[in-house]
């Protein structure tokens, strides 16, 4: 018979050792799963999903169940541990604190380590399938658990703790999201995600960053002959032009190409015509977000602003086209073929690139993989000229951001060009 009652015994513990586990497996895999694949599965109409969308609802309720069933069992097993030692050594001090050793050391592994390593590593597969049996174990415990709930809310009160609501601690952050985005880069089109960072970028960046300078706006002088205006209205690229009396920060208006077309045709433009036919120009500070000026452009139905800083003096200009070549990248247009292409060249020893002073850093930086620093000037000129404090004679080299660059042409105060050369990884100095 002690043979037949040990047996008995050692088959209980090994139960409450697999329904230890069963509750360790639960609790880690409940918590662990994605929300936000379990929100995509409730809509597909996965019943699983349901229940466990429900139960997760509520929290501290299924936490409750769990910890309830799981404590219970693992007293359970180290009195009954207990028992079967009393039952063969006695009192023996030695003997029982034996035991308490090897309970502990059969909860660990088999009822809390090994099930949660587990649940952490198939969240999904485990949490809905034991959704069906949770659900109605906690319909059964539900009054257990209602009391114990209510000493733990009283003594959250008592220390003045106010746990977060589910929604609350879901929401993520800007950076949250953009992190999110990025690691499921593998589930996406490599252009899909370019396009979705790019959007979140945009909202730390001005109009100031994806202008078009001062220096290199098109504009129409009413102050020069009217033949010389004609001239450039009939050979330019854009469909709409700034114009201005005498210095470019005197701006008059926007000159739309459309509006002067049929005009020209019948040769009845006059320089009275032209300025009948401005449209008022839009000045946008400098610091306007990027994001903040699409919507605009948006809600207004405009396409151009003229950009100006603190003082009013004109920086430069900004279009519809500009803010979304930063969020879908370059694409073709009207304009004619840039004079200069941001790309390494690959043939060239070592490998470098030369650019003009006037490219801006963040399409270097984008364009060559590199890190130049953006926190102070716009463009490679006003990097290098920052960082000299005066203007550099060709041929001069230097080396910023631990990028190797040599000035080739300066002209009239500003750097024409640079080449800039391909730093590589744990080298000092050139290729």
């Amino acid at each position: 018979m002690e043979e037949i009652s040990l047996g008995w015994k050692l088959a209980a513990l090994a139960v409450l050792l697999v329904i230890s586990a069963f509750f360790s497996i639960a609790e880690t895999s409940m918590m662990a799963i994605n929300r936000y694949r379990l929100k995509a599965l409730v809509r597909s109409g996965s019943r699983g999903a349901q229940l466990t969308s429900e139960l997760l609802a509520k929290t501290d309720k299924l936490l409750g169940v769990i910890l309830l069933g799981n404590n219970l069992v693992n007293a359970a097993a180290a009195t009954l541990v207990g028992i079967i030692t009393i039952e063969f050594f006695g009192n023996d001090e030695i003997a029982i604190g034996l035991g308490t050793l090897a309970v502990t050391f059969l909860i660990l592994v088999f009822s809390e380590i090994t099930p949660k390593v587990v649940g952490a590593a198939y969240s999904e597969r485990i949490a809905l399938p034991l959704a069906y049996a949770l659900k109605p174990l906690l319909q059964v415990l539900y009054p257990v658990v209602w009391f114990v709930n209510v000493f733990v809310s009283s003594l959250l009160f008592v220390l003045r703790i106010r746990p977060a609501s589910d929604s609350h601690s879901q929401r993520l952050t800007m950076e949250e999201l953009r992190s999110l985005v990025l690691d499921s880069g593998q589930f996406m089109p490599k252009k899909h995600l370019s396009i979705l960072v790019n959007l979140f970028d945009l909202e730390a960046i001005t109009v100031e960053d994806v202008m078009t300078p001062r220096s290199q706006i098109e504009t129409i002088n009413l102050e020069d002959p009217l033949d010389v205006i004609l001239n450039q209205i009939a050979t330019s690229y854009h469909t709409r032009l700034p114009a201005h009396r005498g210095e470019m920060g005197n701006v008059a208006g926007i000159l739309h190409m459309r509006r002067v077309l049929r005009p020209m045709q019948s040769g009845e433009v006059t320089l009275e015509t032209l300025e009948e036919l401005l449209q008022e120009a839009y000045f946008v500070p400098a610091g306007t977000p990027a994001f903040s000026q699409l919507q605009y452009f948006q809600e207004n139905q405009q396409r151009i602003a003229l950009v100006v800083d603190e003082y009013g003096e004109l920086q430069g200009l900004v279009t519809l086209e500009d803010i979304i070549e930063e969020i879908i990248g370059e694409f073709t247009t009207t304009t004619p073929v840039k004079s200069t292409r941001i790309r390494w060249d690959s043939s060239a020893a070592p490998v470098s690139a030369l650019l003009e002073g006037s490219a801006t850093l963040r399409d270097i930086n984008r364009k060559l993989s590199l890190e130049l620093p953006l926190d102070g000037p716009k463009t490679l000129n006003g990097l290098i000229l920052e960082h000299f404090q005066d203007i550099p004679e060709s041929g001069v080299s230097v080396k910023i951001g631990d990028v190797p660059m040599e000035i080739v042409q300066t002209q009239d105060r500003t750097i024409k060009t640079v080449r800039i050369f391909k730093p590589r990884k744990g080298s000092v100095g050139f290729l």
